[in-house]
């Protein structure tokens, strides 16, 4: 089992330590956890549910109205049941795909970078965007805790991610639906996650597996958690101190599953260097799941994240 962390003490500064002693321990043992005392309202986490939901029952052609190719660079909107790869193999799920939102006169937009700008938006469920706004920014703001913490838990100062590579962090905010599968069907394949750090929000549903130390081990829902992971990236930065996990899932419960990931990665131009202190990168390329190393790479968050979305969206990509 993952463990379960209780959060709250961080907003008070974590006297002792005793949350970053325990994310680091999780971090070092399996890569994911839990946490309990986050502060976002159960109510938000029932609007995200209730809304998710309402868009996914929709008629296809009205989801398609979002469809991601009306987003062109900014790598927002909708994509159908198989649209999107996990090692070149279609995932059993659709999804709608949000981002920091951005007005057209945002400098960054003029400028045409990637994924910035403003979101694709259902006139069908009005309360949707309010929804998602909300979630994304308590959800980084929890994230922004968790992430002090981890500073604590390397021996760096807690406010150390923000002050580098993270002071305008690329948010991502992902909303799956994975229909009930029979058979070898995987709604996500096995696979890391790109960044620094993933936090998930399950529903009652599971279906998430982590493969640590050789074995799988089941995540299940647990009622007003929020599942966390280390992503490539912090791998890279610790010089392979914390390990990116893969996982994968897999919905054999014959209902419908609906997820929930925040991803709280670098600023867009950063470029991601090992921490203070961090030992020489063990590089286990061949023990990896893709067998590519998270230590090779050289250019900015940016360019490695566009080099990720050539493969799980090889159609988008080439309209980018």
């Amino acid at each position: 089992m993952i463990a379960t962390i209780d959060v709250g003490p961080l907003r008070t500064g974590d006297p002792g330590g005793r949350v970053a002693s325990a994310i680091d321990r999780a971090c070092r043992e399996h890569g994911f956890f839990a946490i309990v005392g986050h502060g976002i309202p159960s109510q938000l986490v029932d609007d995200l549910r209730r809304t998710a939901e309402a868009f996914f029952a929709l008629p296809a052609e009205r989801k398609l109205a979002l469809a991601m190719v009306h987003a062109g660079r900014r790598w927002r909107g909708y994509f159908p049941l198989g649209g999107e790869l996990t090692s070149g193999v279609p995932d059993a799920k659709e999804g709608l795909y949000f981002g920091r939102e951005l007005p057209i006169d945002d400098p960054r937009v003029i400028a045409g970078v990637p994924l910035h700008g403003p979101n694709l938006w259902p006139d069908d469920v009005p309360d949707l965007r309010p929804t998602v706004l909300a979630w994304i920014a308590a959800a980084a703001e929890v994230a922004q805790l968790v992430m002090s913490a981890i500073a604590r838990a390397l021996h760096l100062v807690p406010d150390y991610f923000a002050r580098t590579c993270m002071d305008d962090p690329t948010l991502l905010f992902r909303i799956f639906h994975y229909p009930p599968t029979t058979g070898d069907e995987w709604g996500v394949g096995e696979h890391t996650d790109y960044g620094i750090l993933t936090l998930l929000l399950q529903d009652d549903v599971g279906g998430l597996e982590v493969r640590s130390r050789g074995a799988w081990i089941a995540v299940p829902p647990e009622r007003g958690a929020i599942v966390c992971n280390i992503g490539d990236m912090l791998d890279r930065m610790t010089g392979g101190v914390y390990r990116s996990t893969p996982h994968r899932v897999r919905n054999a419960s014959g209902r419908d599953r609906y997820s929930f990931p925040l991803f709280f990665d670098p600023a867009w131009g950063a470029r991601v260097t090992r921490v203070p202190g961090a030992p020489p990168p063990d590089d286990d390329a061949e023990a990896r799941w893709d067998r590519a190393s998270v230590h090779a790479f050289d250019g900015t968050w940016g360019e490695y994240l566009m080099t990720k979305i050539a493969r799980v969206f090889p159609s988008l990509f080439q309209t980018l």
